[in-house]
């Protein structure tokens, strides 16, 4: 006996990215529907050796399905989340909306899973943002033996992270460098991405941040410990998918670099590739279509007492966003609805 499972905002980036991880996991599913605002119905897309039919959202019932994923954005979440939940499906949501609630679970499954008994205050768990998912991963087990303090990170986030007309955009623009005539102006970035870096996403707040980078903090804070400081710079960079991050570490007590890399090579959706060579750590083209959250360049800061640099780099669409929805759904799965 498998569950009923919903994938909503099936057409977009994270939303096919579910699909496909539902079907790679095999997760136990015995009806699967697929939803989209009214302007998809009737689109096909793939779940394994299956082709689906897109339903309408506003039309759907969804009274009789165990597990709904949701990607379709934090204004859509915010009218049929409740409508889902109080028909007693379950909600994991991959928008921003409801993260920051304290009555609901923010869960990266490696870092907090006790916290998805959290669920039924109001059926609904979050599912954190790309950037600060595969962080934590790293963090985690290292906090558990040296207690973090601080964390800096400076991140490298690819234009996947802003969908499909992040893509396309960058994909355009760098055609029109070598075409004259077809050059495009930037759209949904603020500056032309292209061959390019830029130190903004998302929007500014009053102290100069992002709430990208707020993002970051809040959400460290809320899923490994309130009581680390994260001070984040987060930056667009053209690359379709894999976001990367260098992570600068300060802990309570001391940690040697090699028995980081021991711990971290243990941790629960790691990989360590380390070698110091030319060639011997992961980029994000090597992420891509990869479960792992990478971890390479593992060496001490001399700068302070209990001081690590590290490099973490995971494919965005995957362990950022429709990854760690699905194992979501596979705790809830182990844990609460055991039925699978």
């Amino acid at each position: 006996m498998g569950y009923k499972v919903v994938v909503a905002g099936a057409t977009g980036n994270v939303g096919r990215e579910m699909l496909n991880i539902l079907a790679e996991r095999q997760f136990p599913v015995d009806e699967i529907a697929v939803l989209a605002s009214r302007r998809s119905q009737g689109t096909e897309v793939s779940f394994g050796d299956k082709t689906l039919k897109i339903k309408d959202i506003e039309q759907f019932d969804f009274t009789g399905w165990d597990i709904a994923l949701f990607a379709i954005g934090s204004d859509a979440t915010k009218k049929y989340a409740p409508i889902a939940a109080a028909a007693g499906c379950i909600v994991i949501d991959n928008s921003s909306l409801y993260r920051y609630d304290p009555e609901i679970p923010l869960i990266v499954p490696e870092v907090n899973p006790e916290a998805v008994e959290g669920y039924k205050n109001k059926n609904i768990i979050a599912n954190p943002n790309c950037s600060t998912a595969q962080m934590v991963v790293a963090l985690k087990p290292l906090h558990d033996r040296a207690r973090i303090k601080r964390v800096v990170v400076s991140t490298y986030q690819s234009v996947s992270g802003a969908g499909k007309d992040g893509m396309d955009e960058l994909w355009d623009q760098t055609k029109g460098m070598y075409v004259p005539g077809q050059e495009v102006a930037p759209k949904k970035f603020q500056k032309q991405i292209a061959f390019n870096v830029i130190p903004q996403i998302d929007v500014f707040m009053e102290d100069g941040t992002t709430k990208e980078e707020w993002k970051m903090v809040a959400e460290t804070k809320k899923i490994v410990d309130p009581s680390i400081k994260v001070t984040a710079t987060c930056v667009r960079v053209p690359v379709f998918v894999g976001h990367s991050e260098a992570i600068n570490i300060e802990f309570e007590d001391f940690l040697d670099e090699d028995e980081a890399r021991d711990i971290l090579r243990e941790a629960p959706g790691i990989m360590v590739v380390d070698k110091r060579e030319p060639g011997g750590y992961i980029t994000p083209v090597e992420s891509a279509g990869d479960y792992a959250t990478f971890i390479s360049r593992i060496r001490q800061d001399s700068t302070i007492e209990n001081g690590l640099n590290l490099w973490c780099v995971s494919d965005n669409l995957r362990k950022g966003a429709a990854l760690n929805a699905v194992q979501i759904a596979e705790l809830l799965g182990n844990r609460v609805l055991k039925k699978g």
